[in-house]
């Protein structure tokens, strides 16, 4: 893996971006005291690295009627390697699918879902998760309250 080479000027334009994201260039340069143009170099730099993946609207899901949000496990059988490709192209595509991690202990895959009600997710969970090939089990559980949920990356020491 290469080594990125970020100075406390990138980190603090990567600061200002995680909590502003719509900021002006212009708006940039005078936070971090450079000029339009260095900041606009240091900005694509940082892009074209991969330190900054990209950028999106978060939106409210609950105001948009998703009302259920559920932590599942997910079983792979063992020995089933075409099973598992297939299994992270289908998961790819689906939207109720917001975060999808391969994990270590007794479960293959943590799924964060979410859904417009309980209903939803139980024909999620039937009629599509255990539905994809070499899935052999999930386990729910529904989320009661969000304590914290942020995508910024501590840049501090």
């Amino acid at each position: 893996m290469q080594t990125i080479e970020i100075d406390r000027i990138d980190l603090r334009l990567l600061g200002i971006l995680q909590s502003r994201g719509r900021i002006s260039n212009l708006e940039l340069a005078e936070a971090i005291n450079l000029s339009p143009a260095q900041t606009l170099r240091r900005h694509r730099r940082l892009e074209e690295m991969g330190v900054i993946k990209g950028y999106e609207t978060r939106l409210d899901a609950q105001a948009l009627g998703f009302g259920v949000v559920a932590f599942i496990q997910v079983t792979m059988e063992r020995g089933h390697v075409r099973d598992l490709a297939k299994f992270k192209g289908v998961v790819g595509k689906l939207a109720e699918i917001q975060e999808c991690f391969a994990v270590t202990g007794d479960i293959d895959y943590m799924l964060k879902v979410i859904a417009r009600d309980l209903k939803g997710l139980s024909e999620f969970l039937l009629d599509t998760l255990m539905r994809i090939p070499g899935v052999s089990g999930v386990k729910s559980s529904v989320c009661l309250d969000e304590l914290k949920c942020v995508s910024a990356v501590p840049l501090e020491g």
